[in-house]
């Protein structure tokens, strides 16, 4: 396991798509963090003081800039309508949101965590000791 952290940070413009209304500029804070090297972080601003987070595969992104991909509550998937951009499609319990962003913006932001942690070389980062000690109960009787 490697101790000398990096957290990459970069801030993008994501539009909210809806039916029937012009898209609304939404600021994006993209993160990666060494310590959880197969995650990327997108937190959406929601207001003066308030953000959404999402946690998603590093892979998702990188796969969904080439076709579709995700199954689960992030969908990612080049736009039809524009090669330049990429659609990230986010469903929970309490609703479900389209975003439109740069491809271009969010290759960067994957080389950038390339350039940090190789794929296929996030296990070096990870303690699994640590990661075993939050699922296994210390008292098991």
């Amino acid at each position: 396991m490697r101790n000398d952290h990096v957290t990459l940070r970069s801030t993008a413009v994501f539009d909210l798509l809806a039916p029937r209304t012009p898209a609304v500029p939404v600021k994006v804070e993209l993160r990666y963090d060494t310590r959880d090297p197969y995650a990327v972080v997108a937190a959406f601003r929601t207001g003066r003081a308030g953000w959404v987070e999402w946690v998603f595969a590093r892979d998702l992104l990188a796969d969904g800039l080439l076709a579709e991909a995700g199954d689960g509550d992030v969908r990612i998937r080049p736009s039809v309508e524009d090669p330049e951009s990429v659609l990230i499609e986010l469903n929970s319990p309490s609703g479900h949101a389209m975003f439109e962003a740069s491809a271009q913006e969010l290759a960067d932001f994957l080389d950038r965590t390339y350039d940090v942690v190789l794929p296929g070389n996030e296990h070096l980062w990870v303690d699994v000791d640590d990661a075993l000690t939050h699922l296994i109960p210390n008292d098991l009787g």
